[in-house]
């Protein structure tokens, strides 16, 4: 039906798993903001079902799409302090007290958007000629389109604290630090596309 290939139906049953039991515990909670990024994680994972012949993604790609949806709704669902704290606002490493880095958040950007520059390769790839085109230009083009998703993870969260207010997600520096960890995470995964 969903033209899943070899090793893909483990990977999808496990996100639907974890959307499920996270969508208990956010309605349970009232977060109607994190219901809302179930809605938009369950919609690309209809995306990728949906052209998943047509591109070929490979598993590891869609497992690392399963990491980072599991680790965006342990971020807001794993709770601290008596439920006072999210996941996504402790510190994993201090290395500024002034812009409180380095967070969950940042990892959690930092893998995404590797992830989400792994797949806009996928999506590229077989329309353009690899062997034609210098590293250095494919890297931008590759980069920027894994930046121009999470372009849209931050209109998304902009969007959030529009229409659910106490969202917690954070002012400008918030989207400023959110759009450089992207930029390590497209670059990382440049790296890995240039190494392989």
């Amino acid at each position: 039906m969903f033209n899943l290939k070899k090793g893909q139906r483990i990977i999808f049953l496990i996100n639907i798993i974890y959307l499920i039991i996270f969508l208990i515990i956010f309605l349970g909670r009232r977060n109607y903001e994190f219901v809302g990024y179930i809605v938009v994680v369950s919609l690309i994972l209809i995306l990728i079902l949906w052209t998943n012949k047509k591109v070929n993604y490979p598993n590891f790609v869609l497992w690392g799409l399963t990491l980072w949806g599991l680790m965006l709704m342990c971020g807001g669902g794993v709770l601290f302090n008596n439920g006072t704290i999210k996941l996504y606002a402790i510190i994993l490493i201090p290395l500024s007290a002034e812009y409180n880095i380095f967070r969950y958040d940042q990892l959690v950007h930092i893998v995404g958007f590797a992830v989400s520059t792994l797949i806009m390769f996928a999506i590229l790839k077989s329309h353009i000629n690899f062997k034609s085109k210098g590293k250095a230009a494919l890297g931008i083009v590759i980069i920027m389109a894994g930046l121009g998703v999470g372009a849209v993870n931050e209109i998304i969260e902009f969007t959030a604290t529009v229409l659910v207010p106490e969202t917690g997600v954070g002012g400008y520096i918030n989207n400023s630090l959110d759009l450089v960890s992207d930029l390590f995470g497209a670059i990382i995964a440049w790296a890995y596309i240039v190494i392989k």
